[in-house]
This record gives C-alpha cells, structure tokens and sequence, in this order.
C-alpha cells in the first residue's frame, strides 16, 4: 500500500517511509492512497474472529504487501495482547473499555504497535531513531511504555506542565532507560506546535532521525481502527448489528480512526464527536466554520486540544462528500461543571465509574439519544482511560469505589525524573542539539 500527503495528493511514499518520517515536509498527514472495503463475509461473521483475528485482517488488507503475513500476525500477537470488552449498562448503552493494557490507556493499541513496526523496520547498523511526542495526558504514557527498551530507539515526551494529572505525570517522568520527559511551561497545543516544527528543521533533521509517537503518525491510526470491529463483533454476540459510537475526541485520532474503519466497510450508523470546552469541530459540525483557538484547561485533559491535528485526516477522507460527514458525525460538547454532573449521573444510574472523558462521551450518547431515538439502534460509548488516573475529580463516595492496580500504586513509589523547559522553539531546539 502506498501513502499521500494530505497536502499532496499526487505524493506516494512506502509504510516504512510513511511510519518513520511521521509528518511530511508540505505539514501534511498521511493516509493510505485507497481505502480498501472489507468483503461483507468478514464484516457480517465478525463475531467468529477474536480480537487479534480481526487486527490481523484489517492491517493486512490496509498494509498489503509492506509487511510479511507471518511477521504482521507476531506484531499483532505481541502489541494486542490485551482484552476491549463492551459492557452493557442499559438495554441499548454499552461501554466500550480500552483501558486494560498496561499503561491504562486506549493509546496503548496505537503505541503498542507502532513501537513494534518500527522496531520491525529498523535494520542493524542505521542511525538511531528519536521518537519526539507531545502528550495531553495519556498518549505519553502510552509511548513510553511502549518504547521502554527497544534497541536503537530513544524516546523525548513534551507535556505541559500543571495540567496532567499526578499519575499521567508519573507514567510520563519515572521510566529511565530510553525514555525523557520535558516538563513544557505552556499548553498542548504548545508541546505539538514544538514537536511539528522539529519536524521540518533542517539542522534537527541533519543530525537526528526524527519521527513522531503521535496520533500524527499512520501508525497510531491504523491499531485504533481494531477495536471498533471489534466492539462491533461483541455486538454482534448480543444481538444488535445496529450501532452507535460515541467517542472522547481531543486531538480526533479516534474518532478518524472510527471513520477509516466506516470506510473499510463497518456499518456503524452515526459517531458522535464528544468534547469538552475545546469545542472546534462541534461547533464547525453547526456552522461549516472550522476556527481552531487557544486550547484551555479541562478536567478531561487529554481532550484540552484547540487545534485538532487529525481533523485535516477527517477533512481529506470526505472531500468529496462534506455532506455525508455531516450525517455521518454529530458533535456535542461539555463544560466542567456538566461532566462533573455525568460522573455522578453514570454512577448513580448505573454504579459504574467513568473517567472525565469517559463521562463526557457518556452525556453525548445519551443526549443524542434522546435527540435522535431509533429504536433497535445500540449505543457504544468509549471508555479512554482508568478512572485510577484522576482521583481528585471524583466526590468521596465515588473516589472509594475506585480500584487502583499494581503497576499504580509502584509507580507512586518512584521519583519524577523531568527537564523543564518554556515554549519557545529554540530553548527546545538547544536541548535536543546538547543532549545527542
């Protein structure tokens, strides 16, 4: 399979080439040059296959011929080797949990494989690769994790200071080995806009071998599509072939992930774009405007992104038809003070706990179905992270109903180990040039 540039149509460059430059130099995203369409047999009997069987078909189908069939299904087996159940909640609410893999996140699935592929594609003696990755939260965490000792790679983390919560922090500063983290005094939106500008530097690019662990990256893209076949085959178990995604959307990786899986052929009825006061695309959805701002701090912080990098994927994959994204997506967005609201109104309707962002994809689905009630229609929200990862959102009686696993409470004991550095460019520039 061959990959364009979303700046650049007519540009074709290889997996490998794709996966290792990570952006463009025209600042483009990349995205696969045709969108193949899974044969109805496989969409129709998903619920034969297990949750790797079905990773394995859909990397093949998008990749062809890029990676060896035996040496894509050990990748798989090895980077998905983790459950995504749907839990039901109501007769027609499920959760969508992506938060069993080790760093407690859903960004695991992306930062699990990508780490792998690219160890895959590293040949012996070639020059080190230098993973940059800005982080809002779980992303971070997600790639060091998944990076942690892989030979001939080494890892920088750009997160913004104050506004990760203390176990995000802790999963970000406390690995060693590979793996720094740079403490940035400024947003989200600051941490990418340094990590893409690395990225079209020509002296960084001279010395280093740059790439991104970022949403950015095709090779996050392409893992985030498996689990919504998969929630899908689940569905399928139960009953219901009529669905609903409602998806936590900050930098839009996982609802364009969702929307490339729509593409291949997942016969899902409506996604729902749930934000919170970062509320760009909702309100483009309403207006046909698209006005990126100022990210601002939220209790759902690894959704506080003003500027949307994936939404230029979304843009491309509906160029012809704007129309039918504004079908297919429907976007709500929450305040603080509403999600607080949905984290007590889960709990005490169903005594289930919600992370932040959680709650908020909770709200739209119930919101949307009371806007648009189709029976015989099932809604799948999407579950991002443990709710362990925010212990000082939840109300008391809430909080104690938490559970904390083991490899939280161990990384409690250990110390933060962080460079802090300011927004500018060439402060950023200057360290990475010092620390080779």
């Amino acid at each position: 399979m061959k990959f364009y540039s979303t700046n650049n149509t007519a540009s074709r460059v290889s997996f490998k080439d794709a996966v290792f430059n990570s952006m463009p130099q025209d600042k483009g995203l990349y995205l696969p040059l045709s969108t193949p369409i899974l044969p109805d047999k496989f969409i129709n009997n998903l619920d034969s296959y297990t949750l790797p069987e079905i990773a394995f078909h859909v990397a093949q189908n998008l990749l062809g011929d890029d990676i060896p069939a035996d040496d894509l299904k050990a990748i798989i087996d090895d980077a998905i080797n983790f459950y995504a159940p749907i839990v039901q909640l109501e007769d027609d609410v499920y959760v969508l949990e992506l938060f069993h893999g080790p760093s407690l996140a859903f960004k695991d699935f992306g930062a699990r494989f990508m780490s792998r592929v690219m160890s895959y594609f590293l040949e012996e003696g070639e020059k080190q690769l230098d993973v940059l990755v800005a982080t809002s939260g779980d992303t971070g965490g997600a790639v060091a994790l998944g990076f942690l000792g892989v030979p001939n790679t080494r890892v920088t983390i750009l997160y913004p200071k104050g506004k990760v919560s203390e176990i995000q922090e802790l999963q970000l500063t406390t690995n060693g080995q590979n793996i720094r983290a740079l403490e940035i005094d400024g947003t989200f939106d600051d941490c990418q806009a340094l990590v893409k500008q690395a990225f079209t530097d020509a002296e960084l690019n001279a010395k280093y071998r740059l790439t991104s662990a970022n949403s950015i990256n095709i090779a996050r893209l392409i893992p985030q599509t498996f689990y919504y076949f998969n929630a899908y085959a689940q569905a399928l178990k139960q009953g219901k072939s009529k669905i609903v995604f409602s998806v936590p959307s900050g930098n839009f990786g996982n609802i364009g992930a969702g929307l490339l899986a729509w593409k291949m052929g997942l016969p899902v009825q409506q996604f729902i774009a749930a934000t919170n006061a970062n509320d760009a695309v909702p309100q483009f959805l309403k207006s046909g405007v698209y006005q990126p701002k100022p990210s601002v701090a939220t209790l759902s912080n690894a959704m506080d992104v003003g500027n949307p990098s994936n939404w230029v994927r979304i843009a491309d994959m509906f160029k012809d038809d704007m129309s039918e994204l504004n079908k297919l997506v429907t976007g709500y967005s929450f305040n603080d003070e509403e999600t607080l609201a949905a984290i007590n109104a889960i709990y005490d309707h169903d005594k289930y706990v919600a992370c932040p962002h959680t709650a908020i994809a909770w709200q739209a689905l119930k919101d949307y179905q009371q806007d648009v009630p189709i029976d015989g229609t099932a809604g799948i929200f999407l579950s991002t992270a443990h709710p362990c990862k925010f212990p000082d959102v939840f109300p008391a009686h809430i909080a104690a109903k938490v559970d904390v696993p083991t490899q939280v409470q161990e990384l409690q004991l250990r110390d933060k180990q962080s460079i802090a550095l300011g927004k500018d460019f060439e402060g950023f520039k200057d360290y990475l040039l010092k620390n080779a």
